[in-house]
């Protein structure tokens, strides 16, 4: 297996998506997309995509977003797997031809999402629902989120997830396409990192992240162990 990760911002790095790869000796290739040509699909067994502050309908001025949905087509039309999270959770919706635009509000820190009766079902999203050291299934759990804007549920794709503001947060295509609009790639820097310049009470967010991380970071590593061992 060899995966390919594309950042499309240097400050939103694959996190604890690289840390789980390099743990269990998986090879792997990051391009920075705002630096570095994208390569061909050839070669690669995975594709993963990383978020970013940029719109999907902003391909005027970020052309490799285009190169990034047409490498999703392929990947899938290949059955090869493919991950996408925030930025690129909206490339894939895109790619398969789904709408992509601003939300009602902004979503951003700790919120709940709650599985769909198809989310239960699947088996990578019941990873994703056990607790790391309990092995119960949670329907709704704390998820860490950074996005303005949502997607529709592309045609033919599965809706997994919601949350009290936006109704899609996770779709699944196919049986190798996975798309999460919240970052289950987070550090506990990153998040410290992110947040540093906004209207938020650090101390509040720190106690809360505390509370919450390592539960959170376990179920991150049930859903990597089952998305890249599939």
């Amino acid at each position: 297996m060899f995966v390919l990760i594309l950042k499309n911002i240097f400050s939103e790095g694959p996190g604890t998506i690289e840390d789980f790869l390099r743990e269990k000796r998986i090879p792997y290739r990051t391009v920075d997309c705002e630096k570095e040509e994208i390569p061909e699909a050839s070669g690669f067994d995975v594709l993963v995509m990383m978020g970013g502050p940029m719109s999907v309908n902003e391909e005027e001025i970020y052309p490799y977003i285009k190169k990034e949905a047409a490498l999703v087509r392929e990947f899938i039309s290949k059955g090869k797997k493919v991950f996408g999270v925030c930025l690129g959770a909206q490339i894939m919706a895109k790619a398969l031809g789904a709408r992509v635009y601003t939300g009602s509000e902004k979503e951003i820190g700790w919120y709940d999402i709650e599985l769909t009766e198809d989310g239960m079902r699947d088996p990578l999203i019941k990873e994703l629902a056990a607790h790391p050291a309990a092995g119960d299934i949670s329907r709704r759990f704390k998820v860490f989120h950074w996005h303005g804007e949502t997607f529709d549920i592309p045609a033919g794709a599965v809706r997994l997830a919601k949350s009290e503001i936006y109704p899609n947060q996770a779709f699944k295509y196919g049986d190798t396409a996975y798309a999460f609009q919240f970052h289950i790639e987070v550090r506990k820097d990153m998040i410290y990192e992110w947040l540093k310049n906004e209207p938020v009470d650090m101390d509040e967010v720190r106690k809360l992240t505390d509370s919450v991380y390592n539960e959170y970071s376990g179920r991150a590593v049930n859903f990597f162990e089952a998305f890249f061992s599939q």
